[in-house]
């Protein structure tokens, strides 16, 4: 028999890449829709040294059926795409859009200054632009030497 000693920092390493998998996921699972899933907007962020940019994917949809809400952690984008009804006499439609409702709640990687975020809603693609909070921008602090040796 073979002695294996256990080591809890591999378990924690299981867990932490089943959560990234989970997290890099587009689709959500969801009881309404137990064939497909709920199709969450892709997002692209991009950070400089004075703003988070951040690009969402939502085509199809005004920008007034949108929710989108700030805070300085994190950025909730929300809404409902409506089937549009046809009646026909004939014939069968396939159709691979999603309808219905969706949410997505993306972190930010610093703190941004939520009263003076601008946003652009064109041709499907909501740019969000996100100042950063004057201490999480970037500084050069000059350290004073002499001090630190005496």
């Amino acid at each position: 028999m073979t002695l294996v000693r256990w080591n809890p920092w591999r378990e924690i390493d299981t867990l932490q890449r089943q959560l990234n998998d989970l997290f890099e996921d587009t689709r959500v699972p969801s009881a309404l829709f137990e064939r497909a899933g709920v199709r969450v907007p892709a997002a692209e962020l991009q950070e400089t040294e004075t703003a988070i940019l951040l690009k969402l994917e939502i085509p199809g949809m005004e920008a007034k059926d949108l929710d989108v809400q700030v805070t300085e952690k994190a950025v909730y984008v929300s809404g409902e795409r409506k089937q549009e009804t046809k009646t026909e006499e004939k014939g069968t439609t396939k159709s691979e859009f999603y309808y219905g409702k969706f949410q997505r709640v993306i972190p930010l990687p610093a703190r941004v200054e939520n009263t003076s975020v601008t946003a652009d809603y064109k041709d499907g693609i909501l740019n969000l632009t996100l100042p950063k909070v004057e201490a999480e921008k970037n500084k050069v602090v000059k350290i004073n030497l002499d001090q630190a040796s005496a």
